[in-house]
């Protein structure tokens, strides 16, 4: 178990971690799933260490883009099975592919959240591909989520992720207009009281999100998926704060938790001065296409020494130009990002030479 490098208690903040591939697996696009179990865990254990809870399964582990449900049931039990610290895993309905009926998404829902349940994980119900196929409209929505919430066995983290992370998403909760979307999900949390512990907000929309923060019943949190305008939106105001949920929270977790500790100190200047110089590199490495962020995150994780290569499923290392990796590498270097600089320097020399920069 590693050292607890940080304690901090004023946020709940979830680090949605990647998946480390393996390099030696002969893998192809869309072909199974071959992972770096050791380095994957290891840098979960990295995570815990600083005082973060695991998002596991979900899209920066590269859920519906190459990390298919075999490789997501292996990576659920085994993170379970070494947590030292909060996990949150993905239950959605990735591994049914085409569905004709609500009752189809239901049932794939029921089995994913089974196995969650069932590895000792806290549920996050992922918005789902197939649902926005069958469903006409948000009654279906009204539908199919009050029958999940009314057999979960503990509260469950509901997941709003927009069109900019995933196209196929696009008018989720049963309408384009948000302002409608949004008072579907209010209308299911309110009708399922104590079911459900918060709701991950991805919109890139931080007006948005402190509206709704301000409308959930008291005890729901708000998880920011802001990757744009986390440090306002955790810091919150005079009504409230946001939680987090985050993907960013992955390569800058000793920063961010230093900021975190911070806040519980009542030190905001000290909060802002830590996460300020991040934000350059999040709004990069989050910039259009948003979906593609994950390359620049394995990319980071491998140049500060956390895996021993810089690989992805689903051959995703090609996502991201090598002028948006380089920019990257300087953006994380000005945030004070990179443990062993020496290390770092070789490997992105190695990298240069290779892709002739």
């Amino acid at each position: 178990m590693p050292e607890v490098r940080t304690v901090f208690s004023s946020r709940v903040a979830f680090a949605a971690a990647h998946v480390v591939a393996d390099p030696s697996a002969l893998t192809a696009p869309g072909a199974p799933a071959a992972l770096d179990w050791d380095a994957t865990l290891a840098f979960r254990q990295h995570l815990w260490s600083w005082g973060f809870g695991v998002a596991d399964a979900m899209d920066t582990a590269q859920r519906n883009a190459g990390l298919d449900w075999a490789a997501t049931r292996t990576l659920i039990t085994r993170s379970a099975s070494v947590a030292s610290g909060p996990l949150a895993c993905g239950a959605g309905t990735d591994h049914v592919g085409d569905v004709v009926s609500l009752a189809e998404v239901v049932a794939a829902y029921e089995e994913q959240v089974a196995f969650v349940e069932g590895a000792g994980a806290q549920v996050v119900l992922m918005a789902s591909r197939q649902l926005v196929r069958v469903a006409r409209g948000p009654e279906d929505y009204m539908a199919v989520y009050s029958g999940l919430l009314k057999q979960t066995a503990r509260p469950v983290i509901l997941h709003w992720l927009g069109p900019m992370f995933d196209p196929h998403l696009a008018g989720y909760w049963g309408s384009s207009d948000v302002p409608v979307a949004t008072e579907t999900l209010l209308s299911i949390i309110g009708e399922n009281p104590g079911a459900v512990d918060g709701v991950k907000v991805s919109l890139l929309d931080a007006a948005h999100e402190v509206e709704l923060r301000r409308r959930l019943p008291s005890g729901v949190r708000l998880y920011t998926g802001d990757d744009f305008h986390y440090p306002a939106l955790i810091r919150g105001d005079e009504f409230g704060y946001s939680d987090a949920l985050l993907g960013i929270l992955d390569p800058i977790a000793p920063v961010a938790a230093t900021a975190f500790a911070c806040l519980d100190a009542g030190d905001l200047a000290g909060y802002d001065a830590a996460l300020e110089p991040t934000v350059p590199l999040a709004r990069h490495l989050f910039g259009a296409p948003t979906s593609a962020y994950k390359t620049g995150i394995v990319f980071l994780a491998w140049l500060a020494g956390y895996q021993p290569a810089f690989a992805m499923v689903n051959g995703a290392t090609t996502a991201r130009s090598v002028p948006h990796l380089i920019e990257a590498f300087r953006l994380a270097d000005q945030a004070g990002l990179f443990p062993d600089p020496d290390l770092t320097a070789a490997r992105m020399r190695a990298f240069r030479t290779v892709h002739g920069a």
